[in-house]
């Protein structure tokens, strides 16, 4: 719009300014052929009075100068007339004009001194009129009297006026003409040429290869085309070669690493599309309190965690809730941007929500909601109809998303978490040839538990869309089975364990998600001297060291955890001042009631408990509370003697996974709630009930005072369980079970 505008101002200005210049001309002309016309008129009105003006000057007639004046009352044009004796004084005047008596006149004895008529234009009340006075003469040549004629000039500008909206409209009729004359021609030899060039890129984007040849156009266009066509040509060669060498070293390899998926996204993907959604973006653009400057953090998230070098292997789009106000600065016109942004890998597609569809989708029914209703935790969720149906329209407007970036053909959708229930019927209603997965991060209840959700239907109907349905555990798959089955009219397929409801069939799987960038090399080589700072600031020096790492969330068992320290103290007194607790903390939710009440409470339990053995200056727990990059955190992770893991229900749990993976020289011991997903893995961990506090202390005594021997078995075993049963194991896993649903 921009540059049609650059291009056709300057000719409307043009046009605007010469045809305004011939208007002033025209109207120029016309308003002195009017006055011209007048002029005449006057004095030929004015010369034939003469005869009759002299009549009444010798007679003395003021009956006939009366009947004179008032003939004129009724005239168009004409305002009226006035007759002047010898000495200029009035004798009669006609009614409407009889203000003119009070009008100064100093030019009539001019006039009557000289004999000679005058016409001119004069100021009449808040008018102009032209008055044309003439002298009359006896037969001797002398001045008897004056006869005055005034005619109104109004109607000369009421005929420039009529002139100039005659012009004014054939101006507008002109430049409207050049506007659509100039858009045609732009249109043909510019706009359809670049609609069809963008059309064919589209095509070739979508992987529409039969829609790419009847694009044919000369010039630089077509040869713009032909080079594509070349590289796209070479492209879909490569791409076959690819896709033959991954099958080949895939065969070959053993361990999974991210190598070996992205050899598995050629064989099995090939050219087709990836898409992940979910509500948490992978990166997020924020401003740093320190230094006022943006920067690109990870935040934290489990589903971050997992997912990220997924799409660093393979590719593809991400597309999630661009969360902060600094995100803006950093996309394009299609709300995109390249992430990590220091290397490239894939592309994160931004969606924007306004604070109230945030506040009912993600803080209402989400998470006083759906979080509760899945996790054992004995908090109540609660249910709203005005944040239901903002769910709805957030998942509406995710699809919307999708569906806008979908190829052509066959497109991979996989879907994260809680938060998107509705959005794979609403894109399989568009796209049936979608191939799409749903990955429940968190524990899915018993039947009776989900049917306290008064949507429990529309839920199931919605998550009935996707062909896959991953949980973390074969007992959140039991529990789906048996929810479906007992909820909704379908028929569930035991031996496939699939669901099949209005002729479509949904396969139920467990994936545990795992970990993947903790088991690199160059992930465990961690700065001493960034370890040394942390034991000096803290005073860790000779100490036991401890450490938990946790979002602030009810599920997470850290008032438990507390709890249990205060007893394995009160028990075991002689491990005072020899063992401290590090508590890294992020906050989070903290809009919703019970996040920050739960928050005020971990502050004041810890402050109490503190105060209750402080020593000198030791203190048993050192409680870090706020975010933490996984940057951050690792040099926690390398100098804990063991890390507790005390979640009252969660789907799996990746800090244990997380710690394990770090521990590369096998030290350390893992204390692991039986009531995480991570423990039918990591049995070698020391397993504990939360709840039970006496039980839970005992086992911190039991870890500590474990053999190195027995620590290092546990640990080698847990690390290879990890290695083995890694995230790129966990993403092949999904994919191969996705592509074998594929429609063919």
């Amino acid at each position: 719009m921009k540059r049609i505008l650059l291009f056709i101002l300057p000719i409307l200005f043009l046009v605007t300014a010469v045809f305004a210049g011939f208007g002033l001309i025209q109207a120029s002309f016309e308003e002195e052929r009017l006055i011209d016309d007048l002029k005449k008129k006057a004095k030929a009105v004015n010369e034939s009075m003469e005869l009759s003006a002299r009549h009444i000057f010798l007679e003395n007639d003021l009956k006939a100068a009366y009947r004179l004046v008032e003939s004129f009352q009724k005239r168009d044009r004409t305002q009226g007339c006035v007759i002047y004796d010898k000495e200029g004084k009035i004798l009669a005047i006609t009614e409407r004009i009889s203000d003119w008596r009070d009008k100064d006149k100093p030019y009539l004895s001019d006039i009557l001194a000289s004999k000679s008529p005058r016409g001119t234009l004069e100021k009449f009340r808040e008018y102009s009129v032209y008055s044309y006075i003439l002298p009359v003469t006896d037969d001797n040549e002398d001045v008897i009297g004056a006869i005055e004629v005034i005619y109104d000039t109004s109607y000369v500008f009421t005929i420039l006026t009529q002139l100039w909206k005659r012009i004014s409209a054939s101006l507008i009729v002109l430049l409207l003409f050049i506007v659509i004359i100039t858009l045609l021609i732009q249109r043909q030899i510019f706009i359809l040429p670049v609609r069809r060039l963008t059309q064919w890129f589209t095509h070739f984007q979508r992987g529409e290869i039969d829609k790419l040849r009847p694009f044919k156009e000369n010039g630089e266009f077509g040869k713009l085309i032909t080079e594509v066509e070349q590289v796209a040509l070479g492209l879909r060669v490569a791409r076959k070669v690819v896709s033959d060498n991954a099958n080949a070293r895939i065969q070959r390899e053993d361990t999974w690493t991210e190598a070996k998926l992205k050899d598995l996204v050629h064989a099995r993907l090939g050219e087709n599309a990836f898409f992940v959604v979910s509500n948490r973006e992978p990166y997020m653009h924020i401003i740093d309190e320190a230094t006022g400057s943006q920067k690109c953090i990870r935040p934290a998230s489990g589903v971050v965690t997992a997912i990220d070098p997924i799409l660093r292997a393979c590719g593809g789009t991400w597309i999630a809730h661009g969360s902060t106000k600094t995100d803006r600065n950093f996309v394009n016109s299609k709300n995109k941007l390249g992430v990590p942004t220091e290397d490239n890998r894939y592309i994160l597609k931004r969606v924007w929500l306004t604070k109230e569809e945030e506040e009912g989708y993600y803080y209402g029914f989400s998470n006083e909601g759906l979080w509760p209703l899945c996790h054992v935790t004995h908090t109540r969720p609660i249910f709203r109809e005005t944040d239901w149906q903002m769910y709805k329209k957030v998942n509406q407007k995710f699809a919307e998303n999708v569906l806008e970036e979908l190829p052509a053909k066959d497109p991979f959708v996989f879907i994260q978490d809680y938060h998107f229930t509705m959005l794979p019927k609403m894109i399989k209603e568009k796209r049936p040839d979608a191939t799409i997965a749903l990955f429940w991060h968190i524990p899915w209840p018993n039947p009776e538990v989900f049917a306290i959700c008064p949507y429990h239907q529309e839920i199931l109907d919605g998550m009935f869309g996707c062909d896959l349905i991953g949980f973390h555990v074969q007992n959140h798959c039991n529990n789906f089975l048996d929810t479906a089955n007992r909820l909704t009219e379908c028929r569930v397929d035991t031996e496939k364990f699939s669901v099949v409801r209005k002729n479509r069939e949904t396969f139920i799987r467990s994936f545990p998600i795992s970990v993947g960038g903790y088991m690199s090399g160059n992930s465990t080589q961690f700065d001493e001297n960034e370890i040394n700072k942390i034991k000096k600031e803290f005073k860790l020096q000779d100490k036991i060291i401890g450490v938990g790492v946790e979002r602030i969330d009810y599920t997470k068992g850290i008032i438990e955890r507390i709890l249990a320290i205060d007893r394995f103290f009160e028990k075991y007194p002689e491990y005072r001042n020899k063992l401290v607790f590090l508590q890294l903390a992020a906050p989070s939710r903290t809009h919703i009631k019970r996040y920050h009440e739960l928050i005020g409470e971990i502050d004041e339990l810890i402050e109490k408990k503190n105060w209750k053995y402080s020593d000198g200056d030791w203190k048993p727990i050192v409680y870090l509370k706020r975010y933490f990059s996984s940057e951050e955190i690792r040099p926690y992770y390398a100098l804990a003697d063991f890390c507790i893991v005390s979640s009252l229900h969660d789907g799996m749990n990746l800090v244990a996974k997380e710690y394990v993976a770090s521990k590369k020289d096998s030290s350390g011991a893992l204390i692991l709630s039986k009531f995480t997903g991570a423990a039918r893995e990591l049995t070698d961990a020391v397993l504990i009930n939360p709840y039970s506090i006496e039980e839970f202390a005992d086992a911190i005594k039991f870890t500590v005072d474990m053999p190195d021997e027995e620590k290092r078995k546990r640990m080698e075993n847990m690390r290879k369980v990890v290695l083995e049963n890694n995230v790129y194991k966990w993403a092949g896993s999904l994919i191969t079970e996705l592509t074998s649903l594929k429609k063919v």
